[in-house]
């Protein structure tokens, strides 16, 4: 049935063109497999599209993001195994600079990954990316476990940093293309859950087993990991992409279930592609041009902004040093203890920040971490200071609950929107032509971050001061505020397609009852389609 913005209801496609709802016929599809789209789409008050099961579409996004639970405990490794190898009794002694590469290590591989799996993903699917990215983790894993000296942890942390960049796009945009409107956007954060439980697994691993012990364990989460990816469809719209109609009907079929109106979603899928030309770009010189396309130019620009303020707000550096940070806060708490806690704390509301997303949409969680985030960081870089001033005063610092607290408050604050918004908008912002290379691009330049925040916060320390480094991250995130209020788009609601006709300027917003337009081509001013009698808008 036709709802009041042009979408059929239950279906995550736009109707491709202006149609007779009781004559006109519009074919589509590969001869043997046309699809007459007006049949499928004609306003029957006793018809109601179904949706697809929700079981298959939860099972599916479960097994493509496992591989992301890698992510988190490569982030978390590095602030369990410093202090065991900075100690005098280990097995590979280490000083502070080599600790800060051992840190930061993983993320000068990760923009490779990333570029190489947004070439993977266009070439051979999602689901064969996946199945790949499994590969370095396996062995960079081992790698590290059974590591004689510091240059073999080197290479084990650069191939487990490879798998990472690998994993990000192609895990977000599988659940995106593989999962309905009302469920994309609560299954595509399903990412960013996995990675705060493996930050949480590893700080408990890390309480109990020594480095080495820790790293043969991890192993077991990529080997998982390959054989549920073994189990997936592939993307019909990556099927699709590639010509290959019944193959994508049957991917579609397996994860809708019986209870959903696979040829009418199919159809529609088909006529937007042959419409809006998703199809593969072809040469390097169209993948350029589709790459520097406003419908992708703008998206990829507003996101790598969005990754640049979270990851310079401090959230990285305090995942990656977290012991570290805990021993200097003056807190007379246990350190391995707070990490852990530091750790649910991280896990419980990445979880309520997934729930809370479907609910209250993506600019109302961003604006309560950017404010959330730089509050407590203010009154860490604060009290630091204090601390410092205590102490060479000879005075003992004082309210050393007032550090944990603000820790604690900045880790629950960034979960609920700086982890989980921009890496589902991942999945939802960029056309289809082009997800695969510009999702990689995307996570490629947000690693690239990570490496700087994460490699520079000790330098930082020394020329700005602990305090002065808090106070500079807590300064980033408020300043951020500003930027996502301008220019930050709501995506909650909207389907692929209508997301992209807003970047493309075939849409004047992505509010529910917003018009499509046309570009007029003897003046290039746009003009809102008026439908005739009869008819209705895509």
């Amino acid at each position: 049935m036709s709802s009041s913005n042009g979408r059929v209801a239950g279906v995550d496609a736009p109707l491709a063109c202006l149609m007779d709802d009781t004559k006109e016929k519009l074919v589509v599809g590969p001869p043997h497999a046309q699809i007459k789209v007006a049949e499928l789409t004609k306003s029957t008050p006793e018809i109601r599209r179904k949706k697809g099961s929700s079981l298959r579409q939860i099972g599916a996004a479960v097994f493509a993001n496992l591989g992301t639970i890698n992510t988190g405990l490569v982030f978390g490794f590095s602030a369990v195994a410093l202090p065991q190898l900075t100690r005098p009794d280990s097995e590979i002694p280490i000083d502070e600079n080599q600790a800060s590469w051992l840190a930061s290590m993983s993320s000068v591989s990760t923009p490779c990954g990333c570029i190489l799996s947004g070439y993977l993903m266009d070439l051979i699917g999602r689901r064969r990316t996946l199945i790949v990215t499994e590969i370095p983790l396996i062995i960079g894993w081992i790698l590290i476990g059974m590591a004689p000296n510091i240059w073999w942890m080197y290479v084990g942390r650069l191939l487990v940093g490879l798998g990472v960049g690998m994993v990000g796009a192609p895990s977000r945009v599988y659940t995106a293309e593989a999962t309905q409107p009302h469920l994309r956007g609560i299954l595509a954060a399903l990412a960013s859950v996995h990675v705060s439980l493996g930050v949480m697994i590893e700080y408990i691993l890390g309480y109990y087993f020594s480095w080495s012990s820790m790293a043969f364990l991890n192993t077991l989460v990529p080997i998982g990991s390959l054989g549920a990816c073994l189990l997936l469809p592939d993307s019909p719209a990556w099927l699709l992409s590639r010509g290959r109609f019944e193959d994508s009907k049957r991917s579609l079929q397996r994860l809708r279930g019986a209870t959903c109106d696979v040829e009418h979603e199919m159809g529609m899928l088909v006529a937007f592609a042959q419409t809006n030309a998703t199809g593969s770009p072809g040469s390097a010189k169209q993948t350029l041009r589709a790459i520097l396309h406003p419908s992708a130019r703008k998206p990829f620009l507003i996101l790598m902004v969005y990754f640049a303020i979270y990851q310079f707000c401090g959230i990285n550096p305090l995942t990656f040093y977290a012991v570290e940070v805990f021993q200097h806060s003056g807190s007379d708490w246990d350190k391995n203890v707070a990490t852990i806690i530091l750790g649910v704390v991280r896990l419980v509301f990445t979880i309520v920040g997934c729930l809370l997303m479907r609910r209250v949409g993506r600019r109302p969680l961003t604006f309560l971490s950017s404010i959330g985030c730089g509050v407590p960081m203010l009154g860490l870089g604060y009290y630091m200071w204090l601390k410092d001033d205590w102490i060479s005063n000879g005075v003992t610092p004082k309210y050393q609950w007032f550090p944990v607290l603000n820790i604690f408050a900045f880790m629950a604050f960034s979960s609920i929107g700086y982890l989980v918004v921009p890496w589902v908008m991942i999945g939802e912002v960029f056309p289809a032509k082009v997800r695969g290379i510009i999702g990689g691009l995307t996570t490629c330049g947000s690693h690239f971050m990570v490496f700087v925040a994460v490699k520079s916060y000790p330098l930082m320390q020394k020329m700005l001061t602990e305090a002065g480094s808090y106070v500079f991250y807590g300064v980033i995130s408020l300043l951020g505020t500003v930027y996502f209020y301008a220019c930050l788009p709501e995506t909650k609601g909207r389907s692929l397609q209508e997301i992209e006709d807003f970047f493309s300027g075939r849409r004047e917003s992505l509010a529910p009852d917003a018009k499509r337009r046309i570009v007029n081509n003897n003046n290039n001013r746009p003009t809102i389609l008026k439908p005739q009698k009869g008819k209705i808008l895509p």
